[in-house]
């Protein structure tokens, strides 16, 4: 019989057991709305919208850098949000806030307005992204012997984001073909499915925020007073940026890199389904190694595969090493963003980890800020994009070499 206070645990399920896996699961939807939906489906809808409206490739990239800015300025928030409210709360507020920005995507085709929707998408995809991911590292501290798992499957949710766009963009712009714009009715799809996870999302929240509300005051003294200090982490931070700069050009560009190669639309589709899937199962595959490495080793690792994944379409248009490097970047890449939480939950008292997680959300912006306009740029220039992916690949091998000197404190 476990000896754990009541106030730490939630409340039991019919069969007698604390629903830990069931509460991330549910709290997973928050990374598969403010990654897998909002910032991820773009990359199916970049072909067409570039098609219907003229754009360049680096004006196409841009429209994700204003997301990523986004993204930063609503990472630099967030810390002032959660202070003056509560994690749950900045949940579930963003993540309404996304739907609805989402859902106005489809009202223009003009790009400035579009650049606006981006960037207010990803100021409140950064308040949902950071509240679940510390949300995670409370509930992983619960239950420490499944940490690892129970903080992946909160990441590994953007693979249900993923899976989701992946079969519901093309349904969405095969019934509106013969709309104006149809793209547009592919915003209005996305924006409902994040409406329906911010329903779902109300049951971890509320329970999460009944289980905060009952820990005792100072519960982390044991763990020392020590505070996130910058420079104790720098080199996790840089790795880091390199990782921000470097996947975000495989995951805008890729499938219209997949359609320039000639791909068949149900191929398509089933390369980015499988990657999210994989995205999905890496919860389980990288559980471990989260676990054992209190330092920067399981981030360079993971970006140094990550990187293997991000040039192979540099490489080669053979589909089966198209599909694996599809089937490989989807295993490894949300798992990197979860070894930064990991490496600050290991490192730092509890009180510390929402300063922590706001850090490394702040320089994974900046470094998504970069990564897909200069991708763009190249893919303008003679080299395309698969000349492109190869500069994400380098900077995803130098953030793997950054973060091997980050020690554990």
């Amino acid at each position: 019989m476990s000896t754990r206070p009541a106030h730490l645990s939630p409340p039991e399920d019919e069969t007698g057991h604390t629903p830990w896996v069931r509460l991330a699961l549910a709290l997973s939807l928050g990374a598969a709305v403010s990654l897998g939906i909002t910032r991820f489906a773009y990359g199916l809808l970049l072909p067409p919208m570039r098609e219907d409206l003229g754009w360049s490739y680096t004006l196409a990239g841009g429209m994700n850098t204003a997301n990523a800015l986004g993204y930063l300025l609503g990472a630099l928030a967030t810390p002032v949000l959660m202070r003056r409210g509560s994690p749950s709360g900045v949940l579930l507020a963003g993540a309404l806030l996304a739907s609805l920005f989402m859902a106005a995507s489809g009202f223009f085709t003009a790009a400035v307005p579009l650049l606006l929707q981006r960037l207010l998408a990803g100021v409140a995809s950064a308040f949902v992204f950071i509240a679940g991911g510390l949300l995670a590292a409370r509930l992983g501290a619960r239950q420490p012997h499944r940490s690892g798992l129970l903080l992946g499957l909160y990441y590994g949710g953007t693979g249900l984001g993923i899976v989701a766009s992946a079969l519901g963009v093309p349904v969405a712009l095969a019934a509106a073909h013969d709309q104006p714009h149809a793209w547009t009715w592919a915003w209005w799809a996305l924006a409902l499915l994040c409406l329906l996870a911010t329903l779902v999302m109300r049951w971890p929240a509320r329970v999460l925020a009944r289980l905060e509300a009952a820990a005792p005051a100072g519960s982390d003294r044991s763990q020392g007073a020590r505070v996130f200090r910058v420079r104790d982490f720098a080199f996790g931070l840089a790795g880091y940026m390199g990782f921000g700069v470097g996947y975000i050009g495989y995951m805008t560009f890729v499938i219209a890199l997949l359609r320039e190669q000639g791909t068949s639309p149900l191929a398509i589709t089933a390369f980015y389904t499988l990657l999210g899937l994989a995205v999905v199962a890496s919860s389980r595959i990288w559980a471990g190694l989260l676990d054992r490495h209190r330092d920067g080793q399981a981030l360079a690792r993971l970006n140094a595969l990550l990187g293997v994944a991000a040039i192979l379409p540099a490489l080669t248009s053979a589909w089966p090493l198209m599909l694996a490097s599809g089937l490989l970047f989807g295993a490894v890449f949300l798992s990197v963003v979860a070894s930064t939480t990991a490496l600050v939950r290991h490192n730092l008292p509890p009180s510390q980890w929402a300063a922590g997680i706001s850090a490394f959300t702040i320089i994974f912006a900046a470094g998504q800020i970069v990564g897909p306009t200069v991708v763009g740029l190249i893919a303008d220039g003679p080299g395309g994009l698969a000349r492109g992916l190869v500069f994400s690949a380098c900077s995803l091998w130098v953030g793997a070499v950054l973060a091997t000197r980050q020690r554990a404190l």
